[in-house]
């Protein structure tokens, strides 16, 4: 029996050994992918995120290499990714606040988070207008495109003798770091730190120029920096951002100052209407094509009051004419007709005066012929 077992043992081995020779190839590379993934689980296992400017994003638009670089510099990072999570965090004089996505931050979160922070150092990446009139800046900042490096050109020690470059930026009007023609790219208002250099932190800038050594120097000042990251939920209903939050405050009266001077120009420029002028027509036009023309739009506006009072007015003007009435009233002219054609001066005056409308086309039409006769029976006497 134990013959048996030992030749058995025996004969496995070289049947293993053989099996690994013939597929060493395949052995290798499977312990290759076992070991890559055993590092990928190691090293990359913590949480990350798809969100510009997070902290825990590897992505090009991330700044997890910054991150990395603040706390191997001994910088105590903490992130903070809501307004609650940023309250719950103590905040002290040796702590930096920086926040990312500042584009979600509302009038009201906004002053929370300036209460909370008060004493600490302060930093804006790319504050937009209304976060900045928040603070208390009158002046939107401008957007720049850089075609080349801006050197610091500035009297603080934290940013002496660096260069910036990146592709776009946001200036801000007033003395600061980074100058150019439409402001500088980091100012200190109110101790709050405007930094329009969002670009320079991410993973694929941080290396050009010394961006390294400006977000280096500006976020490891202290021994804490709390890395706030707002959400959409940090933006309260109440302060959507509207299009009145990003206009400058000159846009109002500019257009008040606009329209006052389109308004006095067409004033000056108008063309002054004097009064009606009588001028012969180029061409002869019949007076019955005229009437026709007159009653189609009667017609088609469905206007029987006026087309009665246009019919009366005609047959009176006519009648007086006639009977040599210069200027009759109304009670002469319906008397004079009533004399000379016999008819009743009720029905005369029914005819010529102006009553009740005309309330549809054949009532119209029964006015027409009743006027037309009486016209006719003028015309005979």
């Amino acid at each position: 029996m134990s013959a048996s077992s030992a030749s058995t043992d025996t004969s496995a081995t070289p049947s293993w050994r053989g099996f690994a020779g013939r597929h060493r190839a395949s052995l290798v590379v499977v312990l290759g992918v076992v070991a890559a993934l055993a590092v990928v689980v190691l090293l990359g296992g913590g949480a990350q995120t798809g969100a510009p400017l997070d902290p825990d994003n590897p992505g090009p638009d991330g700044t997890q290499a910054l991150a990395r670089v603040l706390d191997d510099q001994g910088v105590d990072v903490t992130v903070a990714r809501d307004a609650e999570a940023l309250e719950a965090t103590d905040v002290t004089d040796d702590t930096t606040v920086v926040v990312t996505s500042t584009e979600l931050l509302g009038e009201t979160t906004a002053r929370r988070l300036l209460a909370h922070t008060r004493g600490a150092g302060l930093v804006l990446v790319d504050p937009q207008p209304g976060l900045v009139d928040t603070i208390g800046s009158s002046e939107p900042p401008t957007r720049v495109t850089l075609d080349d490096g801006r050197d610091a050109q500035c009297s603080d020690p934290l940013f002496a003798d660096l260069t910036v470059e990146v592709d776009r930026a946001l200036a801000y009007p007033g003395d600061g770091c980074f100058p150019g023609e439409d402001g500088s790219l980091v100012v200190e208002r109110r101790d709050v730190v405007l930094f329009g250099l969002s670009e320079a932190l991410a993973n694929d800038q941080i290396l050009r120029a010394d961006n390294a050594a400006v977000a280096v120097r500006l976020l490891g000042q202290r021994d804490r920096l709390v890395w706030y990251v707002p959400t959409i939920d940090d933006l309260p209903a109440g302060d959507g951002v509207s299009l009145e939050t990003l206009l400058p405050r000159w846009i109002a009266p500019g257009l008040w100052l606009g329209a006052i001077a389109v308004i006095a120009l067409v004033v000056w420029r108008a063309r002054r209407l004097g009064p009606l002028a009588t001028e012969p027509l180029p061409v002869v036009v019949k007076a019955i094509e005229t009437t026709r023309a007159r009653g189609r739009l009667y017609r088609k506006a469905n206007d029987r009051p006026h087309a009665a009072q246009a019919l009366r007015l005609a047959t009176r003007t006519r009648v007086a004419a006639r009977l040599r009435l210069a200027g009759p009233t109304d009670v002469a002219l319906v008397h004079e007709v009533s004399r000379h054609t016999g008819r009743d001066e009720a029905e005369v005056s029914a005819l010529l005066d102006p009553g009740e409308p005309p309330g549809s086309d054949h009532d119209l039409i029964t006015l027409a012929r009743g006027l037309a006769e009486l016209d006719r029976e003028v015309r005979r006497t």
